[in-house]
Formats: structure tokens, C-alpha cells, sequence
């Protein structure tokens, strides 16, 4: 049959036509996320970016949202916690970097067209002091750097970002209308259609004259006895990571202008379990005098006062250790045996730690370990350690985790078998050392050691 060449191309129209419906029947149906309002709220008021984000998001198709990949454009994460509409924990799991950037995978419990959920961020290098270098009088300005726009793989409709600062003396601020400015506060927004990964710098430069102290190491001990008492220590070594002290300390001017030296670490508070007992807290010169303990409630409050204050740049080491009895802490059944502890305690308040390592030391004897920890952490090889009346030493568990804020303050789980006769060692141990030294009295003083003379017969 023979077929003109207008005939034909109607009919190739026709197909390649009825193609792109299809393509666009399929991608409709399919639909895509969209963010469709967004609200930040940033609390610049410490040396730690604190960020909430409230996102709702729904398909365009209407079809239920399983999983959501967020994205994070802070170079320096510490913490992320999400909670859903009803304020319950939304699983998730971090995902393989590329080209450096940071993103997270959300699984919800109930899929629906329709997600509010809200994130929860803290970053701890995020404020920069700005200029890096002050006089003992001067004040400490920082810069924060950061993203206007929320940096995600979907497209925003609407958002908009609260900012709180530590103090109303701002320098400058990024200024895209619509913003405002009360005090100490910024409101940026609502802006409108943002696209997928879109990127605004925000750039505030302001006074905080918070201290920037940083714990660059942190060697937690906990030393574990079935006699009915846990041992802690801290050995913590600091630095003031803030604005440098530019030229030369005067303690007069210090002592003299309440003004001098602002942004300085003069003391601060750190909280210890309400039964902990038989505090010290010295450095290498010895024991600190200056501190102050007092009992609340559900805790104990110890005021820390450094030998000197801490200026920028300027380091300090000390170390820490109480008591507390292990029936707090432990639990058992027959010969299995479980220890539930804060994994890292309150320092100070907004702390920052670079690298926290921390060790169990258990009872000679333990055997069957196993350790659960509420976060990734890196586990360091098991070791054994002698102390007084051991004979085969005490194992120790030991792992290390960085880049630690106050959010991480929760429990780890470590389970062991001990056996209870195991605890007749020392006893026994103790018992036969005295033993044998009284044996050896009793023997020592029977035997004869006088020298006598003997007449001989002529």
C-alpha cells in the first residue's frame, strides 16, 4: 500500500507526540518532593551554631514520602536529632559524602503525602573571632558564616530564618530584602521558589563576648568495683579558641576595670552526679583551692576557678575524679552483669570537645564484653591493667569519639559475666600474705642464733 510523505510524518508527529505524553503521564505520576515552607531558627549565641529547622514537605503526586535525603552545608556537624510532628525520634543514617558535602537519609515510621518534621543541628566551628587578635580591654567581635537559604536536593517554596545573637552590637549583616533587625535579633525572609541547592552566602560579623573554649582532649576513667563503688577521673586539657590576647597580661588592669578582659574564662560550673563523693580537682602544681561545691537536688554544682584567667590562645590541663556507688550504675543477674553510665559528663556549658577517649576498667576476671554505645564511636584494642592484689590484670574497654558537644551527653550499656567467687581473691590473697608472715615469725623465733663458748679440758 503506498503511503504519501505527508501521511508519514503525521504519523511520526503522532508517535513522538504520544511518547512525550507518556514521558509526562509517568513523570506526573511519579511527582517530586517539594519543601513547601521552611523555618530556621540559628542561636549564635555561644561559640556553637545551634540550628532548628522546621520543614514540611509533600509530593507533588501525592504520594507517600518514606524517606527523606537532608543535606548540611556546616563544614564542622557535631550533633543532628529529628523529630516528627509528634514529637517522636525519626531514624536515619549518614550517607556516603560527595565532593565533600554532607547528607543524611530520614526514614519515617508512618509514610504520608504530607511530612512536618523538624531538625535539630549543632556545629562547633562555625563562628570565627573576627579580628583574631584583641587587647586585654577590647571586645571580641566573631564572624559567622553560613547559608540564607536551606541548603536541600528539593526545591523550596517558602522559607524563612530567625537569627539570635549574643548581643545587640551588629557590624553588619547580610541584607536581602526582606529582612528586619530588633535588637539582637535578625529575621531574614520569607523568600519565595527557591531551587534545588540553592546557595546565598549569610555573612553576620557581631560582638559575642562569650568564651570560645574548646576541650582539646578529654581522658575519661571509670574504674569499676564489685566492693560497691565506681571511680571517675578526667584528665581534660583546654584552650581558649577565641580572639588571641594581643600583647602583654596585666593583672592590675584585670583587677582593677570589671571591663578588662570580657571575653576571658574566669571560672565556670560543671555538674557531677548528686551521690558523688570525695571530689578533688588539682592540676600538675598540685591541688586547686579555688572551687566551690554545692548540692542540688538532682546534682551536684562545682564552681571551677583556673589558677589564672583564660585569655585567647591560652592553654590549661587539670584533672577531676570522685566517687559514686555502682548500685546506681549497675545491675545484675547471677553472674551477668550490666553498667549503664554517661558516656561523657556536663563540663561546662556550650562545651566542645576535639577528642574524648574513654576507658572501663573492670574487675579481674570479667569475660563475655559487650559494649553498646547511643552514637558511631572508634574501638580501641582491649587491654589489661594491674593494680593492687591482682594477679592477671583487669581488662579494659576503651574507644574514643570526636567532635563532641552537650548533646552527646547520654548512656552507653557495657555487659560482662563475673563470676562471684572471683570477689574471694583479694580476700584470700590478703589472708595468705598475713598467714605467711605470721608463719614465718613463729619460725624465725624459734630458731637459735646465740653464739655460745664451750670450756675445753686441759
Amino acid at each position: 500500500m503506498y503511503v504519501s510523505k505527508f501521511e508519514a510524518s503525521m504519523a511520526t508527529n503522532f508517535v513522538i507526540n504520544l511518547a512525550l505524553g507518556a514521558l509526562l503521564c509517568l513523570a506526573t505520576a511519579n511527582g517530586e518532593i517539594v519543601n513547601t515552607n521552611v523555618e530556621r531558627t540559628l542561636d549564635l549565641t555561644s561559640q556553637l551554631v545551634k540550628t532548628t529547622t522546621k520543614i514540611s514537605a509533600e509530593d507533588s503526586a501525592g504520594k507517600p514520602i518514606v524517606e527523606y535525603v537532608f543535606f548540611t552545608s556546616e563544614p564542622s556537624l557535631a550533633y543532628i536529632a529529628v523529630k516528627d510532628a509528634s514529637d517522636k525520634s525519626v531514624p536515619f543514617k549518614r550517607n556516603e559524602p560527595v565532593k565533600g558535602e554532607q547528607s543524611f537519609t530520614f526514614t519515617f515510621p508512618r509514610a504520608a503525602a504530607k511530612q512536618t518534621f523538624v531538625v535539630e543541628t549543632v556545629a562547633s566551628k562555625g563562628i570565627r573571632p573576627h579580628p583574631e587578635e584583641i587587647r586585654q580591654n577590647d571586645k571580641q567581635f566573631v564572624r559567622y558564616t553560613g547559608n540564607l537559604h536551606l541548603y536541600s536536593k528539593y526545591k523550596t517554596t517558602s522559607q524563612k530564618t530567625n537569627v539570635k545573637l549574643s548581643s545587640s552590637n551588629i557590624l553588619s549583616h547580610t541584607q536581602i530584602k526582606p529582612f528586619s533587625v530588633s535588637s539582637n535579633k535578625i529575621t531574614l525572609g520569607p523568600y519565595e521558589n527557591a531551587e534545588a541547592f540553592s546557595q546565598e552566602p549569610l555573612v553576620i560579623h557581631y560582638e559575642n563576648s562569650a568564651p570560645f573554649v574548646t576541650v582539646n582532649t578529654l581522658e575519661r576513667t571509670l574504674e569499676i568495683s564489685h566492693w560497691g563503688n565506681i571511680a571517675v577521673q578526667e584528665s581534660i586539657q583546654m584552650t581558649h579558641t577565641g580572639a588571641k590576647l594581643k600583647g602583654s597580661f596585666s593583672r592590675y588592669d584585670f583587677q582593677k576595670e570589671g571591663r578588662s578582659g570580657l571575653a576571658a574564662l574566669k571560672s565556670y560550673k560543671t555538674y557531677l552526679p548528686a551521690s558523688a563523693s570525695g571530689v578533688y580537682y588539682r592540676d600538675t602544681n598540685g591541688n586547686i583551692s579555688t572551687s566551690n561545691m554545692n548540692a542540688v537536688r538532682d546534682f551536684i554544682e562545682l564552681e571551677l576557678r583556673p589558677r589564672f584567667p583564660l585569655f585567647g590562645g591560652w592553654k590549661t590541663q587539670y584533672t577531676l575524679g570522685y566517687n559514686v556507688p555502682s548500685y546506681e550504675y549497675m545491675f545484675n543477674d547471677g553472674n551477668k552483669y550490666q553498667l549503664k553510665m554517661h558516656l561523657i559528663d556536663h563540663i561546662y556549658d556550650n562545651m566542645a570537645i576535639d577528642e574524648a577517649t574513654i576507658k572501663i576498667i573492670l574487675p579481674e576476671g570479667s569475660s563475655d564484653i559487650r559494649l553498646s554505645t547511643p552514637y558511631s564511636i572508634s574501638r580501641l584494642p582491649n587491654e589489661l591493667v594491674h593494680t593492687y592484689l591482682d594477679t592477671i590484670g583487669r581488662p579494659v574497654v576503651s574507644f574514643s569519639k570526636s567532635n563532641l558537644v552537650e548533646s552527646h551527653i547520654s548512656d552507653f550499656t557495657l555487659q560482662y559475666s563475673f563470676s562471684k567467687t572471683s570477689m574471694l581473691q583479694e580476700p584470700l590473697l590478703v589472708s595468705g600474705f598475713i598467714y605467711i608472715i605470721f608463719l614465718f615469725t613463729i619460725v624465725f623465733l624459734r630458731l637459735d642464733f646465740s653464739i655460745t663458748s664451750h670450756a675445753h679440758k686441759e
